[in-house]
């Protein structure tokens, strides 16, 4: 179920955004991102050894994002306070956590999103539908990089691509990228025990 769930979403990415679409400026990506607050969004991840995960994404800008995955995994990656946690409530052991800026994911949850800082976007191109931009931290290209997908007509963010700093990758397929909504602080704390319904 899940794989046909993966290539349908793979088959309305294909086919969206209107033929005659552009490469969209960095400017313009910039403003997109940083005009986001909070948004929710249904997501497939695609693992580095091809494993199939779908839940649900929250963002809450600067700095925050949960990944709440569907069962049986049952688990959560928050990022608040400058760190992300990993949260699996079928182990007893305690959140994994590491720093938020050691991640690829830090860039587009910044407090200014500046795509057009020098040798911070290290990839820029159309391919026929989306634009396409591979970013890292400029000052620790080590960390790793993000590959941002976004469609135009209206701007949207479509799907991204980590690659961290071990060499794994790890892609995001966003559904319906829903905006503006008020999301409470308390679902960004890796110590709440709260469903996604608590906004």
């Amino acid at each position: 179920m899940k794989r046909r769930q993966f290539l349908a979403i793979t088959a309305a990415l294909c086919a969206a955004g209107p033929v005659a679409a552009e490469k969209l400026s960095l400017p313009t990506l910039s403003d997109y991102l940083n005009g986001m607050r909070t948004a929710k969004a249904p997501f497939t991840q695609v693992s580095d050894d091809g494993t199939l995960s779908t839940g649900q994404l929250y963002l809450k800008r600067p700095g925050r994002a949960r990944f709440e995955y569907d069962p049986p995994s049952d688990a959560r990656v928050i990022a608040g306070g400058g760190v992300v946690a990993i949260v699996d409530p079928k182990s007893n052991q305690p959140a994994e956590s590491y720093p938020l800026n050691r991640t690829p994911l830090s860039i587009i949850l910044a407090p200014k999103v500046d795509l057009a800082r020098a040798n911070m976007v290290v990839g820029h191109a159309h391919d026929g539908t989306a634009t396409i931009v591979t970013a890292q931290d400029p000052d620790h290209p080590d960390y790793g990089r993000i590959e941002l997908m976004f469609t135009d007509k209206p701007v949207e963010l479509r799907k991204w691509v980590i690659h961290d700093g071990s060499g794994t990758k790890t892609t995001v397929i966003l559904g319906a990228l829903e905006t503006g909504m008020s999301l409470s602080d308390r679902l960004f704390s890796a110590s709440a025990r709260q469903n996604s319904g608590d906004r």
